[in-house]
């Protein structure tokens, strides 16, 4: 059988010929065109709408690849917040902007390069700046204006003002507020380094991400 050039339409590429002989003179036209442009747009549209759905953060927080938390019997509600992860083998921080609401992550340094400092500060300097950027555009810019933050983050903020403790079952004050990722199997030097550098950049309230057991 001879190959024919392709072609638009039925029929005109390939010969059909055992469906040809059951269409009849007077029958529908067996040549049909199928316009396949909605279809790919819809789709594209959708893909694009679960994607950006399902990458914000919001306030679920999931824990990085390759990263096992420690169990906890009670573990209390994390928001959303500066992220420090500590995996087996590196540092990396997520912070979430207001302008954006795709997180950006920053891979900082390795475990092996932070254990080999011998740096009497107890500081991991690449973390430090990145920390203090983010404090200070949470402190400074984001929670005056209450931009990236509901009321009841806001109203924790003002009972913070006011010496008065948070109230329980609602989010904290996110000024000074960060989370830590850290593997179970984390040296104790490291996370001394961590909890030490964050700190010093300002975020004094620090929520140790667990696995709740049960």
């Amino acid at each position: 059988m001879p190959v024919h050039a392709g072609g638009p339409r039925l029929y005109k590429s390939i010969k059909f010929e055992h469906l040809a002989k059951n269409a009849g003179a007077g029958g529908r036209a067996s040549n049909v065109s199928l316009n396949l442009t909605p279809f790919v747009d819809m789709m594209t549209i959708l893909v694009t709408f679960l994607l950006m759905v399902f990458s914000a953060t919001g306030e679920i927080l999931q824990a990085q690849r390759g990263l096992e938390l420690p169990l906890a019997a009670r573990a209390s509600q994390l928001q959303q917040a500066p992220i420090v992860i500590v995996s087996k083998t590196e540092i990396v921080v997520i912070l979430q902007e207001a302008e954006s609401a795709m997180p950006r992550t920053l891979q900082i340094a390795t475990v092996d390069t932070v254990l080999r400092d011998q740096s009497p500060t107890w500081k991991i300097d690449a973390l430090h700046e990145v920390l203090k950027a983010a404090y200070e555009d949470i402190h400074n810019n984001r929670i005056p204006t209450g931009r990236g933050y509901d009321k009841d983050q806001i109203a924790a903020c003002d009972r913070e003002k006011q010496g008065l403790p948070p109230i329980e079952g609602k989010p904290l004050c996110p000024d000074g507020l960060a989370i830590v990722q850290a593997d179970k199997e984390t040296d104790a030097r490291v996370i001394n380094m961590v909890v030490n550098t964050a700190r010093g950049a300002g975020f004094e309230k620090l929520l140790f991400a667990v696995k709740k057991t049960g």
